[in-house]
């Protein structure tokens, strides 16, 4: 069992690459997060929580998950010695929901979409005294969330020009937002990627209030909150962060490029961010003046996720191409 002092997350591997360097034309720097030993950036603000959530008298963990979130839950309390529930929709890969078990979590499967899972994640907790594990809001996950801007400032040659996010729930994005302002980093643009049909971010700052969506359409279920967090938006309002969104075509192909550039296979949702450079956005945003031309070191936080495998990929590209 881990000393409850000690962080479960490690300090991933940054990379630069040449591929995406070649792409952009600036240095592009990959902050190596699928490396996390849950397979996602998602240790880092889970870890922190649960950590503290250790030290008063926890019962149990539930939690609601498309995925990332559930399998950092059941890591951490595999480490901590304390049972996990994770409640997951149907939606979930069959790939995930085995990795859940193999970490020895007990998964439940309810609803259509994450919002419904997390609505019986938080019967759970109330009816059977579990302490509930907020998948991206609540500020000890955005705590845990901003070391990844700590490492980025220890790592990076010069201070980056800008840096590259995916947004579901938008837990990634206030920890990011909560570091940068830690780092004295404040002006440094965060583009904030998503895929259509799962861009509950875009359709708030477009309305300038949060917006519901009406369901999940993209298959990158694991960006599936149909409302982003209400501090997500907050952040927008405080920072130069651009939201862009790309279609789940452009994000398949993403990941796919970037197996091929890099020999790293990672989630659909991941590919949103990634999808920022092959894509074309990052030079359309500099043409357009909202990225300098002489851009600094460009910095995509690979986010990771472990439910994805060659069969995964396959399915994927069966569904998406033929939609």
């Amino acid at each position: 069992m881990s000393s409850p002092s000690q962080p479960f997350h490690l300090v991933s591997p940054l990379l630069e690459s040449l591929s995406l360097t070649k792409i952009v034309g600036a240095p592009v720097f990959l902050k190596m997060d699928n490396t996390q030993p849950s397979g996602s950036f998602k240790i880092r603000g889970i870890g922190h929580y649960c950590q503290q959530a250790a030290t008063h008298d926890c019962q149990g963990f539930v939690c609601s998950s498309g995925g990332n979130a559930g399998l950092a839950t059941a890591y951490v309390a595999r480490k901590l010695n304390i049972p996990a529930t994770v409640i997951v929709p149907s939606s979930t890969p069959d790939l995930t929901v085995q990795k859940l078990r193999e970490y020895g979590a007990s998964v439940q499967v309810f609803g259509q979409v994450w919002d419904d899972a997390d609505r019986e994640a938080h019967r759970l907790a109330e009816s059977q005294g579990l302490k509930y594990v907020p998948p991206f809001d609540h500020p000890l996950i955005w705590q845990g969330h901003s070391t990844v801007v700590k490492e980025l400032r220890d790592h990076l040659p010069t201070k980056p020009g800008a840096i590259v996010v995916a947004v579901g729930g938008g837990g990634l994005l206030c920890g990011v937002a909560e570091g940068v302002k830690e780092v004295g980093w404040e002006d440094v643009p965060i583009i904030a990627m998503e895929t259509i049909g799962a861009d509950s971010l875009n359709a708030a700052v477009k309305a300038g209030k949060l917006v519901t969506l009406p369901d999940i359409t993209s298959e990158a279920k694991c960006l599936g909150a149909k409302t982003v967090c209400p501090r997500a938006l907050e952040v927008t309002q405080q920072l130069p962060i651009l939201s862009h969104v790309v279609t789940d075509q452009q994000a398949l192909q993403a990941i796919k490029s970037f197996l091929d550039d890099e020999r790293v296979l990672v989630e659909l949702s991941c590919g949103a961010a990634l999808g920022a450079i092959y894509s074309g956005l990052i030079t359309r945003l500099q043409t357009q003046g909202q990225l300098p031309a002489q851009l600094g070191p460009l910095v995509v936080i690979v986010c990771g996720g472990s439910g994805i495998n060659l069969d995964q990929l396959l399915k994927y590209q069966e569904k998406i191409m033929k939609g």
